[in-house]
């Protein structure tokens, strides 16, 4: 059994984007692991385990534009399942 379930990936299109702020955010307010968030000021791609995926949407949503959004859920991979 995972901890954290679901890898969730997006990119966030937006302006004065700080990756480095948005990393101290997410780490201080919400519950995870293997957060990685790159980027620039236009453009941000970032990745995390969680087990809410819907806070991460709210908050980058916030950000800028979101999409390209990917949420899988781990423990199902982990059992060989699909879908």
């Amino acid at each position: 059994m995972l901890e954290f379930k679901y890898d969730t990936q997006l990119l966030i299109d937006g302006k004065g984007l700080d990756e480095d702020r948005i990393n101290a955010y997410i780490t201080a307010h919400f519950k995870g692991d293997c957060l990685l968030v790159v980027g620039d000021d236009d453009m941000i791609k970032l990745h995390f385990h969680t087990n809410e995926p819907w806070r991460i949407l709210e908050y980058c949503a916030t950000l800028g534009e979101i999409y390209d959004i990917v949420i899988e859920d781990m423990d199902r991979q982990s059992r060989g399942l699909v879908g």
